[in-house]
């Protein structure tokens, strides 16, 4: 479960500390990011402005830029890889992908980021937390009704035939950790036959793991299946939606950041990796309507993100999950038995 650690003692590094440092480098950052566009382009504007380090940001969901970063092997592009599910983040990790790097940061994350830090070598570290859920279109679906969803279990109602929309775990993280809660909470066989009886109410599977809940948020669906967090976002946005812990309960992310081994600016790699680890910096992700739970244990959590003292959550196997074999194994039998319908 998520947990929190005391402090060391010591001092935080300031995001003005980290520029300073930075101030005398020069040259670029190649930063793929895997969250939304928001935030990504504010983190780079900040970070450039702060550093006078010139960033070219790539933006694509988890699942492609771990197909981009593997594709790149032994000639790299990229620099760094800032955000996403933490299982491809470990899958790369695993297969030498990206490189070890331990953040003189790391005093001041929450356990579970160090967790995921430690169980990688250092080759990855979670930034941020977010739980799995759903979120609908109260327009379309009447809260206050008995039969509003808020389960699992209600997404199979025949009642919304094609009015639900998640993402294709092959893409997108986001999908991919729906997949691995199922199979942990309900079981892989069952999982599986509940994966193809939600299939007859899927109008579309996206690429990207937040589009699902834009389409509900604007009417084109009424359901989307994402992190609470990009629920809660569209909802701070003015759109008519609610968002839903499940009551079986859930998975949840370690959105996650790694330097890319061999990549063409490890120096400048290592700035960015420790000034956006500092507590400022993960502050910033409000500003961008992110409502993650920051690493930094410092660093002030947005009031209108989802507690997740308040969300039944499972005990999410990462290093499993996350491990080569099992990621191509489920989704190998995703396009068999549920991309091929």
């Amino acid at each position: 479960m998520i947990r929190s650690v005391a402090l060391t003692g010591l001092a935080a590094m300031s995001i003005f500390g980290s520029a300073g440092m930075a101030n005398a480098q020069s040259g670029e950052l190649v930063l793929y990011c895997a969250a939304d566009e928001s935030i990504c382009r504010l983190l780079s504007e900040s970070f450039q402005r702060e550093t006078g380090i010139n960033v070219l940001m790539t933006r694509r969901s988890s699942g492609e830029t771990y197909a981009q970063i593997k594709a790149e092997e032994g000639q790299p592009r990229g620099d760094v890889w800032w955000g996403g599910t933490g299982d491809p983040h470990l899958q790369a990790a695993q297969e030498g992908l990206t490189a070890a790097y331990e953040s003189p940061m790391l005093a001041e994350l929450q356990d579970w980021a160090v967790r995921q830090a430690e169980s990688a070598g250092y080759r990855t570290v979670g930034v941020y937390a977010g739980a799995l859920g759903y979120g609908y279109n109260t327009d379309l679906i009447d809260p206050n009704s008995e039969n509003a969803p808020q389960c699992w279990a209600d997404l199979l109602d025949e009642a919304y035939r094609d009015e639900i929309q998640v993402a294709n775990p092959n893409s997108s993280g986001t999908a991919y950790t729906l997949l691995a809660t199922l199979v942990q909470l309900m079981g892989e066989d069952e999982a599986f036959e509940y994966l193809t009886a939600l299939n007859d109410n899927i109008s579309q599977y996206t690429s990207s793991g937040s589009a699902p809940i834009r389409a509900a948020g604007t009417g084109e669906s009424s359901i989307g299946i994402v992190f609470m967090h990009d629920a809660v976002a569209q909802a701070v946005m003015g759109s008519p939606i609610q968002t839903v812990a499940p009551c079986e309960g859930t998975g949840y992310e370690i959105g996650s950041m790694s330097i890319i081994e061999g990549g063409p600016n490890p120096e400048n790699a290592r700035i960015f990796y420790d000034w956006v680890l500092t507590p400022e910096a993960q502050e910033l992700g409000a500003q961008a309507n992110s409502f993650q739970v920051p690493s930094n244990v410092n660093a002030a959590t947005p009031p209108e993100s989802p507690n997740l003292e308040d969300i039944l959550l499972i005990d999410y196997d990462f290093d499993l999950y996350g491990s080569s074999e099992e990621r191509a194994r489920l989704l190998a039998r995703w396009d068999a038995e549920i991309g091929s319908l």
